[in-house]
């Protein structure tokens, strides 16, 4: 008599299972879908082959309801054959922006509002962007400052004014991304 273990009754077959390649089905039908809304200028961006691309643009196109669920469908049939994790990383991009970029603007918000209040920031910043114009700089946080005295005063109801408050802003923006370029 033979004794049968697991090993002996495994086919061999060490793949996910028929539920596993369903859920992958259908995140990539899902991820199809979410692609169907997108602009074809962000399409064009992706790493989409002609033949997905030219099936998204037809989805966006079709309005009957049984036609588009159909090409959707086929959609999520193509995606099987592209880079889904890079698709999914640059729409989270287009959706949340970078991390980095968060990051970055919370710093230069931080900036704004140091330079604001204190004086003598505005001597570090100068020291830290050299190619910086000081007086523009200047007058922009003079403008700022004068501009959150008044919206201090407001009633309410009434809009606060942030024109030189984004102003500055920008100004910073531009001075970062100008050291970026430098640096690299």
């Amino acid at each position: 008599m033979h004794n049968t273990t697991t090993e002996d009754n495994d086919s061999g077959y060490d793949g996910p299972s028929k539920s596993q390649v369903k859920r992958d089905m259908l995140a990539l039908q899902d991820l199809g879908k979410e692609l169907v809304d997108l602009s074809a200028s962000q399409l064009k961006q992706l790493p989409l082959s002609e033949k997905l691309y030219d099936a998204l643009i037809l989805a966006q196109r079709t309005t009957a309801r049984e036609g588009r669920r159909r090409q959707i469908h086929y959609v999520g049939k193509l995606m099987r054959d592209v880079d889904a994790d890079a698709i999914r990383s640059q729409i989270d991009i287009w959706k949340n922006g970078s991390r980095e970029q968060t990051r970055a603007m919370h710093r230069i918000e931080s900036l704004r509002d140091i330079l604001l209040r204190d004086d003598a920031a505005l001597t570090e910043l100068l020291q830290e962007y050299p190619g910086a114009d000081a007086q523009h700089l200047r007058t922009l946080i003079r403008q700022g400052r004068k501009e959150t005295q008044a919206n201090a005063a407001l009633q309410a109801g009434q809009e606060p004014q942030r024109k030189h408050y984004r102003a500055l802003f920008q100004a910073l923006k531009t001075l970062d991304e100008q050291k970026e370029k430098q640096q690299t």
